[in-house]
Formats: C-alpha cells, sequence, structure tokens
C-alpha cells in the first residue's frame, strides 16, 4: 500500500498535522495565528483563567502587554459562548478575586492616583523668628524696663512725627545723650535727653501746611470713583489774593502732604492739608484734644422749615450726650440751634462721617454740613475753592 501514487504523495509532503512545529512562546503571535477557532473552542478546558492569563494582565501597560490584550481580545471575539458549569462557593470567590485582582492592578499603572491633599502645617517657629516665644519674653522684658522706641518718643515730645523721626534717624540727625543713633528701631529711656541736628530743622521748617476751603465733589484724600482730590485745588491761581504768608508757591510743596481731619464728599469748609507730622498728630492724633466746629443744616421728617419748632428737645440732650457709633460710646458734644433750620456741633473726635449718623439715630435728616473752625484756626473768609498758607505764628 505503500507503493500507491497515494502513498507516495504522502510521502513527499506530509499532512500539516505530521509536520515539526517549532516552539512558540506563550502569548506570541504565532500560536494565536496557527490556532484555528474550532480547535481553540474545542482544547480549551472549562476552568478558570490560567496562570499565564493572569501574569499578562497584571503587567504594566507597554508594547508587549497591548500586543498580548489586542490578540486577547480577538480570540475572545472568535469563541463562542459555553455554558457556565456549577462551580462550587470557594472556587467562585476565588475566580472572582482574579478577575478583580487584574483590574485592580491595571487601573493603578495606568492612572495616577489622586494626591491625597497634604495637612497644614503649622510654621515652625524658631529663635530668630519674630513671633517665637524667646522674642515675646525680650520684648516683654524691655516693657518692663521702660524702654521705648525712639521714634515713638520723639513723636510724645512733638519734636516730630514718627516718620520723620525714622527718617532723621536713618540719615544720623539723631542724637541721644549726645551719641548719633542711626539704627531704626533703638530703644531709649524715658529719661534720656534726645537732640536733632540743625539740617533735621531747617527740613522741617520748609515743610508747609495749607488751609483750604473744600467744595462739594471733592475727596479729602487720594481720588476715588472718579471725583478729584481737594490737593488738586492747591495751584498758584487757587490761592487767596489776601493770603499775606511770606512763602512762594512751589510745586514740591505738594510731595507727602496728607489730610488731617477729612470731610466727606458731601460736605464744605475748611481741611488742613499738611506735610507737617507734628500738625497731622496734633489734629488726628489718638489723644488729641483739638475741638473742631461744624455748622449743620437739618430737615424733620417732612420739615424743612422751622425744623426748631417740630424736633423734640429730648433729642438735642440725646445728641450731646447718649449715642454710639460702632459700639463705641461717643464724647460729650456740643450741640444748640443756630437758627430754625441749621445746628452748630463742636466735636472733639473724629469718627467717620459721624455728625451725618448722630443725626440719622434721632431722625434728623442732614441737608448741608460745613466746617468752620479746627482748635483756634478759622475759615474767616477764605473763599470756597481756595487756599492759604498756615503762618508760623498760628497754633491750633
Amino acid at each position: 500500500m505503500s507503493d500507491t501514487p497515494r502513498a507516495k504523495l504522502s510521502a513527499k509532503h506530509p499532512r500539516p498535522t505530521e509536520r515539526t512545529r517549532a516552539p512558540v512562546r506563550p502569548g506570541g503571535t504565532g500560536a494565536a495565528q496557527r490556532r484555528r477557532p474550532a480547535e481553540t473552542a474545542a482544547t480549551a478546558p472549562n476552568t478558570a483563567p490560567v496562570a499565564p492569563a493572569r501574569k499578562a494582565t497584571a503587567k504594566p501597560p507597554g508594547r508587549q502587554a497591548n500586543a498580548v490584550a489586542d490578540k486577547r481580545a480577538g480570540t475572545a471575539a472568535a469563541r463562542k459562548p459555553r455554558p457556565a458549569s456549577p462551580t462550587s462557593p470557594a472556587s467562585t470567590a476565588r475566580a472572582a478575586k482574579q478577575s478583580a485582582a487584574p483590574k485592580g492592578r491595571a487601573s493603578s499603572v495606568g492612572a495616577k492616583r489622586p494626591a491625597s491633599p497634604a495637612p497644614a502645617r503649622t510654621p515652625r517657629q524658631t529663635a530668630q523668628s519674630p513671633a517665637s516665644p524667646q522674642k515675646r519674653r525680650e520684648a516683654t522684658k524691655q516693657d518692663e524696663t521702660g524702654m521705648v522706641r525712639l521714634s515713638k518718643r520723639m513723636s510724645e515730645l512733638g519734636i516730630c512725627s514718627r516718620r520723620e523721626a525714622d527718617e532723621w534717624i536713618a540719615k544720623g540727625w539723631v542724637r541721644v545723650d549726645g551719641a548719633v543713633v542711626a539704627e531704626l528701631g533703638s530703644r531709649i529711656r524715658p529719661e534720656q535727653a534726645i537732640t536733632v541736628e540743625r539740617a533735621a530743622r531747617n527740613e522741617q521748617a520748609q515743610r508747609v501746611t495749607f488751609v483750604l476751603h473744600k467744595p462739594i465733589g471733592y475727596v479729602s484724600g487720594q481720588p476715588e470713583d472718579d471725583y478729584p482730590p481737594a490737593a488738586a485745588l492747591l495751584t498758584a491761581t487757587n490761592r487767596w489774593q489776601e493770603d499775606d504768608a511770606k512763602i512762594r508757591f512751589s510745586p514740591q510743596q505738594l510731595r507727602g502732604l496728607a489730610p488731617a481731619g477729612r470731610l466727606d464728599i458731601d460736605s464744605t469748609g475748611m481741611l488742613i492739608l499738611t506735610q507737617d507730622g507734628r500738625i497731622a498728630r496734633q489734629l488726628i492724633g489718638a489723644d488729641s484734644d483739638i475741638d473742631k466746629e461744624y455748622l449743620v443744616r437739618v430737615a424733620y421728617q417732612s420739615h424743612e422749615e422751622n425744623v426748631r419748632a417740630h424736633f423734640p428737645a429730648a433729642l438735642i440732650d440725646k445728641l450731646r450726650h447718649g449715642l454710639s457709633l460702632d459700639d463705641a460710646p461717643l464724647k460729650p458734644a456740643e450741640v444748640e440751634w443756630q437758627n430754625p433750620e441749621q445746628l452748630r456741633f463742636v466735636l472733639r473726635e473724629g469718627k467717620k462721617r459721624q455728625i451725618r449718623r448722630m443725626c440719622e439715630l434721632v431722625g434728623l435728616r442732614v441737608t448741608g454740613l460745613k466746617r468752620i473752625r479746627m482748635g483756634r484756626i478759622k475759615l474767616g473768609n477764605l473763599p470756597q475753592g481756595q487756599w492759604r498758607y498756615l503762618r508760623p505764628d498760628e497754633q491750633f
């Protein structure tokens, strides 16, 4: 039978099943191409995935892992669904664990885990930190010994403002008991003698103070809401012709100006703008006792004329003393009728919009407000929108 033509042909050309196959690596592409769907379905055991498949899934995503995943997806699509065989509870749990494990490992590699918020750290304080307990103890000891900052002491004595004192100290113009002190923040004893150089006195003498009759529509400080500042009125053309101060106007005099006692945009009257820190502290300092006088036109309910006849007299006493603003009681004030529609106020403090807020508390509506005096300096006949210099002989 081996001599038949069929046998001779079989001997020359053996069937594919009888060929010697080259070894194929697990997971290689050759195995997937040579394995036919029918053979795969017939030979695949009806059990849980074998170990090599689990290891391939657990590998991090890469070129080889992606090829294995593509091959596995194609093989699974070609397979026919087969009925699930009954399994024991233990095998079911083991299979669920094995199927869930690769998913968890793959997700942990393929995507970054959100960084957990780091707990807020309290800044570590060192011995060199200003907030350290050692620094606080040292400051307490200095306070207990009665030592005060040199600039503060100069301000308390009325020599200059604290800002000016710091400038003079930095320039070496300040002496304590005859010795130059050029270090900012230096502390001294209150009984020590303080002197300043002549250069400091000359510089201070060149600083000027303006007395301005502010109109309505101007703000006291920096421009806001497109309203111009009152300092814009300090020009050579707006100087009062009757000003007899022997000072020549210069634009340099507008540097470092500060309002001492503000007026709101709807108020008019005397406004002090100064380069001299001593005057600013005298007028608006925490320990200032300079009084300010105002004329205030008011309305009560629907009455704008002869308000005095309709307004209860007991509420005038309330304006004089007994009101509180910003959760703090107000200092006693002088309040009296100037005419049937106008009140005269004399205050020794300056809270924001104080008079308007006081009147609101007793049912009055302010329709006009004008400041006519600060200390011993009066507005007088100074026209609205014009200014004059504060003379050296004038004191608040």
